[in-house]
């Protein structure tokens, strides 16, 4: 099992990146906060897993090892595979995804792209115990993931990643312009996820609060 990987960022998009390691290019999938994170250019550390299948190997990317465990514990839940995992992590914080299953919240869970009710109830009873107690902190979002807008203000990049997941572009965009417009209506903050100083916008916690508002429905 690959555990970690530490080496250049070589190429990064909202899906995933490309971390050179020697001389090795590893393709590494992770979610938008994790991404975010990382600079072209730069080194980095990514905590990973690898998940093998008949005909793909699969490294998946994780800013801690809470996430990485957390990624892996969602997978022991029947009909939760990678994807849904790493999704549930794009949406929910490891510690948001606890106090979800330790309060039977299986509206926030719905929130996540593929899980619908019937999911939702499965992974609250199946996950009971597994995950371990919250730290307290409050909030869906990580508040030390930075923003990191690769387009003219980055909303192209959150459209992109909604898209990804599965929703109509229209749908995508709507959602983003409708998350801008009431961020654009509350007074300063840090989890404000647009900018109004004509500024970029916050990616990941945008792609955080679009996916909440469009929970599990596509169009």
């Amino acid at each position: 099992m690959i555990a970690s990987l530490t080496g250049t960022v070589a190429h990064v998009t909202l899906e995933r990146a490309v971390l050179d390691v020697g001389g090795v290019g590893y393709l590494v999938h992770a979610t938008p906060g994790t991404l975010a994170a990382l600079r072209v250019g730069e080194r980095a550390l990514l905590h990973t897993t690898l998940v093998v299948r008949e005909d793909s190997m699969t490294v998946y990317g994780f800013a801690d090892a809470d996430e990485r465990e957390v990624f892996e514990t969602a997978q022991s839940v029947s009909g939760v595979g990678p994807r849904i995992a790493l999704a549930m992590l794009a949406v929910l914080t490891p510690d948001s995804l606890r106090r979800a299953v330790d309060s039977d919240d299986t509206a926030a869970l719905r929130r996540v792209p593929g899980v619908g009710p019937k999911s939702a109830q499965r992974l609250v009873l199946e996950l009971s115990g597994k995950l371990g107690a919250p730290s307290g902190a409050a909030g869906g979002a990580s508040s030390s993931t930075p923003a990191a807008p690769a387009d003219a203000d980055g909303r192209g990049q959150v459209v992109e990643a909604l898209v990804g997941l599965g929703w109509a572009p229209k749908v995508a965009q709507d959602a983003v312009d409708r998350v801008l417009a009431e961020a654009a209506g509350d007074g300063p903050g840090d989890s404000d996820p647009g900018g109004r100083d004509g500024g970029t916008v916050d990616v990941a916690a945008t792609l955080r609060a679009a996916l909440r508002t469009l929970g599990g429905r596509r169009g």
